[in-house]
């Protein structure tokens, strides 16, 4: 027993910030029916490399984890009175439409309340269900860039970098929408009530501006690309080593710190503190420093110290070799479904419950495949829904 077994829902988001929150909720315990358009591609289902022959690709396989899937044209009368079947007993939404599509479908939150006062209905979009931005169209790229979290982040010289990340997709919208989710779930728990759950992106991207962006709202002090304590200002930041890898140093606190110049043999250094007055003649020594050795030969040296410094991990290192993650078992062999005695590596999910613990039971199906079983399941005749479109 998960512990979110007995929660019920319906995703009908695509791309990443919907499909992972709801993988987490799977993952938990929670049963998760993924609603998709067989006639609308998604980018990231289509992303490659696929496994082997299976026509599943490896992102498909990692966000449909733990999920049944089936079609639905969103656009046929049918589709929505079997939406609204499915919402007396999956009561749990997860859209990421544009605000209004849903209910130009039928299928918004106000009619399907109606049916079923208990629902609780998150809505993810980019910029909200408010505001003069509501409709336009956005990326990750767009939101780092509108909360101002750009603006103090990269290089003097280069201006604004990407990370192969996306922050405002996976650390704002998928967590956001699931903490929201839980929280309404809670709420009803309590008071029988189930209600509507407005997720933005851009929202979510502004209090991570976190330290300066308090101190901004204070004093107004406008923070510059390596000019702060936390962006390359001070020497908390990255430095290359003598094999062309990289070494990150977050000696931060005074014990650190000087347990940081003792690695390196520049105890002379202690009293400057991480952010002496001649900053740039000290981090310039230092950036020569780690230039001596590899990024291995740093590793073990600060090994023996307890200074916050790291190597900077590619992937395999990360991922196959790094014992920590895998002590952490943050990579898991997961079946693949169809395949018999198949298995497929994927990240897990970073929640460790002692008493109901994460289940990795099967990773994704290709879409669509359990339509006729839900349908099914519903009393209704597949083959007549079939012939009249409704899962095109």
């Amino acid at each position: 027993m998960g512990a979110l077994d007995g929660l019920k829902i319906l995703d009908f988001s695509t791309l990443l910030p919907g499909p992972y929150a709801s993988l987490m909720l799977a993952d938990l315990g929670a049963e998760v029916l993924k609603i998709s358009s067989a006639s609308r591609p998604d980018l990231v289902v289509n992303y490659e490399p696929f496994i082997g022959d299976t026509g599943i690709s490896a992102c498909q396989a990692w966000l449909g984890r733990n999920k049944k899937t089936m079609f639905l044209n969103l656009k046929t009368e049918e589709a929505v009175r079997i939406i609204k079947k499915l919402v007396m007993e999956y009561d749990i939404i997860l859209e990421q439409f544009r605000p209004g599509v849903m209910d130009r479908l039928g299928i918004g939150y106000e009619a399907l309340k109606k049916i079923n006062p208990r629902l609780i209905y998150c809505a993810l979009t980019g910029y909200g269900q408010t505001g003069p931005l509501r409709d336009a169209a956005g990326h990750d790229i767009n939101y780092i860039s509108r909360s101002g979290l750009m603006s103090h982040a990269g290089r003097k010289d280069s201006g604004p970098s990407l990370m192969n990340f996306q922050i405002a997709d996976v650390a704002v919208g998928s967590m956001n929408s699931v903490i929201g989710i839980l929280a309404a779930v809670h709420h009803r728990h309590m008071t029988g009530q189930g209600q509507f759950i407005d997720i933005a992106m851009l929202d979510g991207c502004v209090p991570f501006n976190s330290l300066d962006g308090a101190g901004f709202l204070v004093n107004e002090h406008q923070p510059e690309r390596e000019n702060e304590m936390l962006n390359g200002g001070c020497m908390y930041d990255f430095y290359e080593t003598k094999d062309g890898e990289y070494m990150s140093v977050g000696a931060l606190e005074p014990k650190f710190w000087k347990e940081f110049c003792t690695a390196i043999g520049r105890e002379d250094l202690i009293t400057g503190t991480v952010w002496p007055d001649d900053i740039n003649h000290v981090k310039q020594e230092i950036r020569e420093i780690f230039l001596t050795k590899t990024k291995k030969e740093w590793t073990d040296v600060f090994s023996r110290y307890d200074a916050c410094v790291q190597p900077v991990m590619n992937l395999h290192e990360a991922l196959l070799e790094d014992e920590q993650i895998r002590e952490r078992e943050m990579v898991v062999e997961v079946p693949l479904p169809l395949h018999e005695d198949t298995t497929v590596r994927q990240m897990g999910t970073a929640v460790h419950l002692s008493e109901t613990p994460c289940e990795y039971r099967f990773a994704g199906y290709p879409l669509g495949y359990h339509t006729k079983e839900i349908i099914e399941s519903l009393g209704l005749d597949y083959e007549d829904l079939k012939e009249k479109g409704v899962f095109s």
